[in-house]
Protein backbone atom coordinates (compact mmCIF):
# COMPACT_ATOMS: atom_id res chain seq x y z
CA UNK A 1 0.00 0.00 0.00
CA UNK A 2 2.53 2.27 1.04
CA UNK A 3 4.24 1.94 -2.47
CA UNK A 4 0.93 2.55 -4.43
CA UNK A 5 0.98 5.48 -2.23
CA UNK A 6 4.22 6.84 -3.60
CA UNK A 7 3.66 6.15 -6.54
CA UNK A 8 0.41 8.11 -6.74
CA UNK A 9 2.04 10.88 -5.39
CA UNK A 10 4.67 11.11 -7.61
CA UNK A 11 2.16 10.63 -10.83
CA UNK A 12 0.13 13.80 -9.00
CA UNK A 13 3.22 15.97 -9.39
CA UNK A 14 3.97 15.18 -12.93
CA UNK A 15 0.28 15.95 -13.43
CA UNK A 16 1.32 19.37 -12.23
CA UNK A 17 4.56 20.14 -14.50
CA UNK A 18 3.16 20.98 -17.98
CA UNK A 19 6.53 21.00 -18.93
CA UNK A 20 7.75 18.08 -17.05
CA UNK A 21 10.37 17.56 -14.21
CA UNK A 22 13.76 15.66 -13.12
CA UNK A 23 13.89 13.29 -10.63
CA UNK A 24 15.53 15.43 -8.16
CA UNK A 25 12.78 18.23 -8.46
CA UNK A 26 9.77 15.50 -7.92
CA UNK A 27 11.52 13.58 -5.00
CA UNK A 28 12.02 17.15 -2.95
CA UNK A 29 8.25 18.03 -3.82
CA UNK A 30 7.03 14.69 -2.72
CA UNK A 31 8.77 14.12 0.27
CA UNK A 32 10.53 11.13 -1.29
CA UNK A 33 14.11 10.11 -0.77
CA UNK A 34 16.01 10.52 -4.13
CA UNK A 35 16.71 6.62 -4.39
CA UNK A 36 13.04 5.67 -3.69
CA UNK A 37 11.82 8.19 -6.60
CA UNK A 38 14.33 7.00 -9.01
CA UNK A 39 12.87 3.66 -8.27
CA UNK A 40 9.14 4.54 -8.53
CA UNK A 41 9.80 6.50 -11.66
CA UNK A 42 11.42 3.46 -13.78
CA UNK A 43 9.10 1.62 -12.93
CA UNK A 44 6.07 4.05 -13.82
CA UNK A 45 7.81 4.54 -17.23
CA UNK A 46 8.01 0.74 -17.78
CA UNK A 47 4.44 0.33 -17.15
CA UNK A 48 3.43 3.29 -19.87
CA UNK A 49 2.31 5.83 -16.72
CA UNK A 50 5.36 8.40 -17.04
CA UNK A 51 7.58 8.88 -20.14
CA UNK A 52 11.03 10.68 -20.08
CA UNK A 53 12.57 12.60 -21.94
CA UNK A 54 16.25 14.82 -21.99
CA UNK A 55 15.97 14.26 -17.80
CA UNK A 56 12.39 15.23 -17.25
CA UNK A 57 9.43 13.23 -16.26
CA UNK A 58 6.25 13.60 -18.37
CA UNK A 59 2.63 11.99 -17.99
CA UNK A 60 2.65 8.86 -20.38
CA UNK A 61 -0.01 7.21 -22.49
CA UNK A 62 -1.55 4.96 -19.61
CA UNK A 63 -2.40 7.97 -17.36
CA UNK A 64 -3.58 9.93 -19.85
CA UNK A 65 -6.16 7.05 -20.95
CA UNK A 66 -6.89 7.31 -17.07
CA UNK A 67 -7.68 10.73 -17.43
CA UNK A 68 -9.77 10.31 -20.54
CA UNK A 69 -11.83 7.44 -19.49
CA UNK A 70 -12.40 9.50 -16.30
CA UNK A 71 -13.44 12.65 -18.43
CA UNK A 72 -15.79 10.43 -19.94
CA UNK A 73 -17.29 8.87 -17.57
CA UNK A 74 -18.27 12.44 -15.75
CA UNK A 75 -19.41 13.42 -18.86
CA UNK A 76 -21.93 10.38 -18.93
CA UNK A 77 -22.74 11.08 -15.13
CA UNK A 78 -24.03 14.50 -16.61
CA UNK A 79 -26.36 13.34 -18.80
CA UNK A 80 -27.72 10.80 -16.46
CA UNK A 81 -28.31 13.04 -14.10
CA UNK A 82 -29.66 15.55 -16.34
CA UNK A 83 -32.34 13.17 -17.58
CA UNK A 84 -33.13 12.21 -14.54
CA UNK A 85 -33.93 14.86 -12.95
CA UNK A 86 -36.47 16.07 -16.20
CA UNK A 87 -37.75 12.87 -15.26
CA UNK A 88 -38.94 13.38 -12.19
CA UNK A 89 -39.60 16.71 -12.89
CA UNK A 90 -42.23 16.47 -15.55
CA UNK A 91 -42.96 13.32 -14.51
CA UNK A 92 -41.94 11.14 -18.25
CA UNK A 93 -39.25 8.59 -19.23
CA UNK A 94 -36.71 10.73 -20.79
CA UNK A 95 -34.48 9.20 -23.49
CA UNK A 96 -30.80 10.43 -24.95
CA UNK A 97 -30.00 9.22 -28.65
CA UNK A 98 -27.68 9.86 -31.44
CA UNK A 99 -27.14 9.02 -35.42
CA UNK A 100 -23.55 7.75 -35.36
CA UNK A 101 -22.02 5.96 -37.93
CA UNK A 102 -24.66 4.97 -39.80
CA UNK A 103 -26.72 3.72 -37.25
CA UNK A 104 -29.36 5.37 -34.10
CA UNK A 105 -27.87 4.47 -31.03
CA UNK A 106 -30.05 5.10 -28.02
CA UNK A 107 -27.63 6.21 -25.28
CA UNK A 108 -29.00 6.76 -22.26
CA UNK A 109 -32.84 6.01 -21.00
CA UNK A 110 -34.51 7.66 -17.61
CA UNK A 111 -37.32 5.50 -16.11
CA UNK A 112 -38.90 4.53 -13.02
CA UNK A 113 -41.71 1.77 -12.14
CA UNK A 114 -44.04 4.83 -12.12
CA UNK A 115 -42.90 6.01 -15.84
CA UNK A 116 -41.48 3.03 -17.30
CA UNK A 117 -39.87 3.37 -20.68
CA UNK A 118 -40.90 1.68 -24.12
CA UNK A 119 -40.51 -2.02 -24.04
CA UNK A 120 -37.97 -1.93 -27.19
CA UNK A 121 -39.86 -4.72 -28.75
CA UNK A 122 -38.42 -3.79 -32.08
CA UNK A 123 -35.22 -3.51 -32.84
CA UNK A 124 -34.85 0.96 -32.13
CA UNK A 125 -32.07 0.54 -34.78
CA UNK A 126 -33.90 -1.03 -37.90
CA UNK A 127 -37.40 0.81 -37.14
CA UNK A 128 -35.83 4.64 -37.09
CA UNK A 129 -39.13 4.97 -39.58
CA UNK A 130 -42.06 4.48 -36.80
CA UNK A 131 -40.63 6.03 -33.36
CA UNK A 132 -40.45 9.52 -32.39
CA UNK A 133 -36.61 9.40 -31.84
CA UNK A 134 -35.48 7.62 -35.21
CA UNK A 135 -37.39 10.19 -37.31
CA UNK A 136 -36.23 13.27 -35.50
CA UNK A 137 -32.42 12.04 -35.76
CA UNK A 138 -32.98 10.88 -39.52
CA UNK A 139 -34.95 14.56 -39.84
CA UNK A 140 -31.74 16.26 -39.10
CA UNK A 141 -29.67 14.26 -41.85
CA UNK A 142 -29.24 15.52 -45.61
CA UNK A 143 -31.33 13.39 -48.43
CA UNK A 144 -28.15 11.18 -49.13
CA UNK A 145 -28.02 9.88 -45.67
CA UNK A 146 -31.78 9.63 -45.38
CA UNK A 147 -32.00 7.47 -48.30
CA UNK A 148 -28.43 5.04 -47.37
CA UNK A 149 -30.45 4.81 -43.89
CA UNK A 150 -33.71 3.64 -45.41
CA UNK A 151 -32.18 1.14 -48.12
CA UNK A 152 -30.53 -0.39 -44.96
CA UNK A 153 -33.60 -0.40 -42.93
CA UNK A 154 -36.65 -0.33 -45.18
CA UNK A 155 -39.95 1.03 -43.83
CA UNK A 156 -41.79 -1.85 -42.33
CA UNK A 157 -45.52 -1.48 -40.69
CA UNK A 158 -45.41 -1.97 -36.97
CA UNK A 159 -48.83 -1.17 -35.79
CA UNK A 160 -51.90 0.16 -38.29
CA UNK A 161 -50.60 3.66 -37.53
CA UNK A 162 -46.94 3.39 -39.04
CA UNK A 163 -45.72 5.33 -42.19
CA UNK A 164 -46.49 3.59 -45.31
CA UNK A 165 -43.80 3.62 -47.39
CA UNK A 166 -40.14 5.12 -47.83
CA UNK A 167 -41.83 8.19 -50.12
CA UNK A 168 -43.96 8.86 -47.59
CA UNK A 169 -41.79 9.18 -44.67
CA UNK A 170 -39.47 11.14 -46.88
CA UNK A 171 -41.63 14.01 -47.68
CA UNK A 172 -42.81 14.10 -43.97
CA UNK A 173 -39.17 14.50 -42.81
CA UNK A 174 -38.41 17.39 -45.58
CA UNK A 175 -41.72 18.88 -44.05
CA UNK A 176 -40.27 19.11 -40.61
CA UNK A 177 -38.33 22.04 -39.24
CA UNK A 178 -34.65 21.52 -38.43
CA UNK A 179 -34.99 22.64 -34.81
CA UNK A 180 -38.46 21.43 -34.78
CA UNK A 181 -39.71 18.79 -31.88
CA UNK A 182 -41.08 15.48 -34.01
CA UNK A 183 -44.61 13.67 -32.18
CA UNK A 184 -45.42 10.13 -33.67
CA UNK A 185 -48.27 8.84 -31.78
CA UNK A 186 -48.78 4.59 -31.66
CA UNK A 187 -46.54 4.44 -34.67
CA UNK A 188 -44.15 2.35 -33.07
CA UNK A 189 -45.93 0.42 -30.05
CA UNK A 190 -49.64 0.39 -29.77
CA UNK A 191 -50.61 2.02 -26.50
CA UNK A 192 -48.13 4.68 -26.80
CA UNK A 193 -46.99 8.52 -27.73
CA UNK A 194 -43.31 9.89 -28.06
CA UNK A 195 -41.97 13.17 -28.79
CA UNK A 196 -38.27 13.94 -29.36
CA UNK A 197 -36.65 17.50 -29.31
CA UNK A 198 -33.49 17.77 -31.73
CA UNK A 199 -30.23 18.85 -30.00
CA UNK A 200 -27.10 20.91 -32.03
CA UNK A 201 -24.13 18.44 -31.12
CA UNK A 202 -21.61 20.12 -34.12
CA UNK A 203 -22.27 18.18 -37.36
CA UNK A 204 -23.86 15.68 -35.37
CA UNK A 205 -27.58 14.39 -35.14
CA UNK A 206 -28.76 13.85 -31.38
CA UNK A 207 -31.95 14.04 -29.49
CA UNK A 208 -34.01 14.10 -26.57
CA UNK A 209 -36.95 12.16 -25.88
CA UNK A 210 -40.14 11.25 -23.80
CA UNK A 211 -42.80 8.43 -23.77
CA UNK A 212 -46.23 9.02 -22.33
CA UNK A 213 -49.37 6.54 -22.49
CA UNK A 214 -51.88 7.17 -24.76
CA UNK A 215 -54.44 7.74 -22.57
CA UNK A 216 -52.26 10.47 -21.63
CA UNK A 217 -51.76 11.82 -24.98
CA UNK A 218 -53.59 15.14 -23.82
CA UNK A 219 -49.96 15.82 -21.71
CA UNK A 220 -47.69 14.88 -24.65
CA UNK A 221 -47.13 18.70 -26.22
CA UNK A 222 -47.01 20.36 -22.58
CA UNK A 223 -44.37 18.04 -21.37
CA UNK A 224 -42.52 18.10 -24.69
CA UNK A 225 -42.09 22.21 -24.10
CA UNK A 226 -41.20 22.01 -20.83
CA UNK A 227 -38.31 19.51 -21.71
CA UNK A 228 -37.48 22.14 -24.74
CA UNK A 229 -36.91 25.21 -21.91
CA UNK A 230 -34.80 22.97 -19.77
CA UNK A 231 -32.77 21.53 -22.27
CA UNK A 232 -32.31 25.54 -22.99
CA UNK A 233 -31.32 26.33 -19.52
CA UNK A 234 -28.53 23.44 -19.60
CA UNK A 235 -27.45 24.26 -23.12
CA UNK A 236 -23.88 25.56 -22.52
CA UNK A 237 -23.35 22.67 -20.25
CA UNK A 238 -24.89 20.33 -21.67
CA UNK A 239 -23.40 20.71 -25.19
CA UNK A 240 -20.02 19.03 -24.20
CA UNK A 241 -21.30 16.28 -21.76
CA UNK A 242 -23.87 14.86 -24.01
CA UNK A 243 -20.92 13.47 -26.60
CA UNK A 244 -20.89 10.29 -24.97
Amino acid sequence: MGSVQRAMRLLECVAEHEHGAPAKQLARETGLALPTAYHLLRTLVHEGYLRRDKGLFFLGEAAERLSSSGAEQKRRSTVVEALAHWRDLIGVPVYYAQYRDGEIEVLCVSDNPGNPAVEEWADFRETGHAHAIGQCLLAQLDDDARRDHLDRYPVQSLTPYTVRDGHSLLRRLERTARMEPVIERQEYALGTVCAAIPITLGNAAATMAISLPAHQADRLVAATQQLQAEIGRLTGSLAISISI
